[in-house]
């Protein structure tokens, strides 16, 4: 049995708790590994060690530290097989999925090598008589990253890039359902020439948790998770007076407006709605017709797609559409869900339930679902269902299509599928949801740009990477400065008699 550590000060460090948590191969339902579960004085500890490595890593050069971000960035490249296959190994991804995954990590990791520009302050001359004014970011101390399991690379970089280029450590708690990619991570940040210390990675579970809330020396908070736990991290952090950024659920809607083109639509549909296993806060999850002479169309191209849809282990080849969700217990919920749909009325066009692969008949499997004549009342509705179940939600207009968008209380991301500029241009204008794609099913911004819901998709006010990183992981200090006139004729040589 694998038992895998924690990272403190630049090494593999056995945990003290006696806590463990399993981790789970869902392609087979088997135990491969255990992870220690840190106690409050182990947080605490590595919080204490990260604030001494901070201060001299905080005033290195940061053209130094974006040598780091470069160095790291070749590694990623160089090592993304492997990481790709730790990522599907603790959570089932299809293989290009999971350097996918990778890869849009990386994408973060290169928009930090250019850390110098972003972290540039600003300069006022002659503000007043003699008096320039000038600002500049510094680094915030020590701060915290809890991710998810659904991104053991991507959002674990997404924290920690911007963090360590601003001068910061941080303390990485990852989920402990896939805590491989972090620890193999942090290996390669260390081989790129972060100091040790500066980078610490503590499994646990709500106990770590709460420790990194309540410990004075983290100064900010990022999370990525369920609503209710984004809520929860982001009120304990802000009444301790940390920043917060704190990420939460979604249910994400494609609208399909009679103009567009249908099999396009359908194919992103697929392919947003399936991929991953429906394990992505980005999801499309509901789709919204309108017209039903548009839906009956939409439902005809969809069934044969999601029928056709490949299921099975990462191993199989890279044919397969999507592997396993993360847990037993994640199989049991969705197929309970499906089971409320049917019995609040909602059509089951596709049945995903009861899979079974042979020779993974333990693993989590769960078969594509399509719904159709969905409503907003029903409970696979409301609920973030977070697996490869697609419900169709028929809309008599555009005004009521946008209506069911805007009226839903997650506000991550959202699409509209339409040939009329004038219509697209109209949606991306007053939809209520932070990211939005026009022809485009997962409007994940560029690493360049910035990535944050709105509504209940997400707490806080700065966004994750892009520049809103750069001034969450740094404070502005603005300083007004006089230097009153002095000797400006140069030396003098003689003695100055006594006044």
């Amino acid at each position: 049995m694998q038992e895998i550590t924690h990272y403190i000060n630049g090494a593999m460090t056995k945990g003290t708790s006696g806590r463990f948590s399993e981790v789970f191969n869902p392609a087979t339902g088997e135990v491969q590994a255990q992870v220690p579960l840190a106690t409050v004085e182990e947080v605490n500890a590595a919080v204490e060690k990260a604030a001494e490595a901070q201060v001299a890593w905080g005033a290195t050069n940061p053209q130094r530290r974006a040598r780091v971000m470069m160095k790291f960035g070749a590694l990623i490249n160089e090592h993304m097989d492997e990481l790709a296959e730790l990522v599907s190994r603790e959570h089932g991804k299809t293989l290009p999925d999971a350097r996918g995954d990778v890869q849009r990590g990386l994408e973060v990791v290169e928009v930090c090598m250019g850390a110098p520009h972003m972290l540039k302050g600003e300069f006022t001359d002659n503000g007043g008589p003699g008096i320039d004014l000038y600002s500049m970011r510094q680094p915030l101390g020590v701060v915290a990253g809890i991710t998810p399991f659904n991104f053991p690379a991507m959002i674990p970089l997404w924290k920690m890039a911007p963090a360590l280029a601003s001068g910061n450590a941080m303390i990485l708690k990852p989920s402990e359902r896939c805590p491989s990619t972090a620890m193999r991570l942090a290996e390669l940040l260390k081989e790129a020439g972060l100091p040790d210390g500066v980078l610490q990675v503590v499994h646990g579970d709500k106990e770590a948790v709460d420790a990194i809330l309540d410990n004075e020396t983290v100064q900010a908070v990022g999370f990525v998770g369920s609503t209710p736990i984004a809520q929860y991290i982001y009120g304990r952090a802000a009444s301790n007076g940390k920043r917060a950024q704190c990420f939460g659920g979604a249910k994400n809607h494609m609208i399909i407006m009679p103009d567009a083109d249908l099999d396009k639509a359908a194919d992103a549909l697929v392919g947003a709605g399936y991929g991953a296993a429906g394990e992505r806060c980005m999801a499309i999850s509901v789709a919204v017709p309108v017209g039903e002479e548009t839906a009956d169309a939409l439902i005809e191209k969809l069934t044969p797609r999601v029928e056709k849809l490949k299921v099975g282990p990462y191993t199989a080849g890279e044919d397969v559409d999507y592997g396993p969700v993360i847990t037993a217990a994640a199989k049991e919920r969705i197929e309970r869900l499906i089971a409320s749909g049917v019995s609040e009325g909602a059509d089951l066009l596709i049945d995903g339930r009861g899979f079974e692969l042979q020779g993974y008949e333990n693993g989590y499997f769960v078969g594509p679902s399509l719904f159709d004549r969905v409503t907003p009342d029903m409970e696979i509705y409301k609920e973030e269902i977070f697996g490869p179940v697609l419900s169709t939600v028929r809309a008599g207009s555009y005004e009521e299509a946008l209506k069911i968008t805007m009226d839903n209380p997650y506000g991550n991301g959202t699409a509209i599928y339409t040939a009329d500029g004038d219509t697209a241009r109209d949606f991306a204008h007053r939809v209520n949801v932070g990211m939005v794609g026009i022809n485009f099913p997962i409007p994940v911004p560029l690493s360049y740009h910035t990535f944050g819901g709105w509504k209940k998709s997400a707490f806080g006010d700065l966004n994750q990477y892009g520049p809103d990183a750069f001034r969450f992981y740094t404070k502005t200090k603005t300083v007004t400065a006089r230097w009153f006139s002095g000797i400006k004729d140069g030396g003098e040589f003689n003695f100055k008699a006594m006044d």
